[in-house]
């Protein structure tokens, strides 16, 4: 159980579900431990959240566990679509912890956000890789097929076609040295997004020496402040949000900064909303 989730799932705002997907993973394997790895590194955390005065046990947090995931990525995908729609209809928000990145788009489709934002060092704007069109490297373009508009933060590589694509009017791409820029120019909107938001932070949108525990490291990310930063400005509009990538490769770096990102999102969101 995630720490501090004590809400029966009848009652609960906000509901955890861990997603161990890992079928696709590029270079290093090991997002299926991701969510035991959140929840192990997320004990040590403390109740109470000085910036919004909000105690994690107190907001409605209900962990509904692990939805075993199996070889057959598509498959898995519409079933874990259905349990998370399940809990949109129950009125509750769902939280996803991977697993692969693939894993957004169950998240997406249940949740039928006006705006996809990610935080990834990659633009995942292919429509398949190696032949596979249910990639990690794909969330992004699967995404677009239910938002209007991607927003991609931190983002720091991909392919010829895919820097091609992301010039066309519905994707915007922040790269890691203009993030703080572009939150400055957003926190002077209201709205700071113009409609429903989906939240998916790939944790390797973090530079490596922040989080190495992920399966495609990629160097001159973000900072750990920076990915806080961008949770805090974006949950009031969010009406979903999931975390991703964290695999065992490391200390507990990874799985760390994710658990905290996840408890940032749920103070801010249930702050003001």
């Amino acid at each position: 159980m995630f720490p501090g989730a004590v809400t029966d799932r009848e009652s609960a705002a906000y509901v955890i579900v861990g997603a161990p997907l890992d079928v696709s993973t590029t270079f290093q394997p090991g997002t299926r431990f991701g969510p035991d790895r959140v929840r192990l590194f997320a004990r040590s955390f403390e109740d109470y959240d000085h910036h919004t005065g909000g105690h994690f046990s107190e907001l409605g947090v209900h962990d509904d566990g692990d939805l075993h995931a199996w070889d057959d990525a598509q498959e898995y995908l519409t079933f874990l679509g259905g349990k998370l729609s399940d809990i949109r209809n129950e009125g509750a928000m769902p939280i996803l912890i991977g697993g692969e990145h693939t894993v957004s788009r169950a998240g997406v489709q249940a949740c039928e956000p006006d705006v996809f934002v990610a935080l990834d060092a990659h633009l995942d704007l292919r429509a398949e890789y190696d032949g596979n069109p249910s990639s990690h490297a794909t969330v992004t373009h699967h995404a677009l097929e239910t938002a209007e508009e991607a927003i991609i933060l931190g983002a720091r590589t991909g392919d010829e076609a895919e820097w091609e694509r992301a010039s066309a009017g519905d994707v915007t791409v922040v790269e890691p040295d203009e993030l703080s820029d572009w939150l400055a120019s957003i926190c002077d909107q209201s709205p700071v997004i113009d409609g429903s938001v989906y939240l998916s932070i790939d944790i390797d949108a973090a530079d490596p020496s922040v989080a190495p525990g992920t399966g495609t490291m990629e160097p001159f990310g973000l900072g750990s402040w920076e990915m806080q930063e961008v949770v805090r400005t974006l949950a009031p509009a969010c009406v979903g949000f999931d975390v991703v990538e964290v695999s065992d490769r490391d200390d507990g770096q990874a799985a760390t900064l994710a658990g905290k990102l996840l408890r940032s999102f749920v103070y801010q969101h249930a702050a003001e909303t």
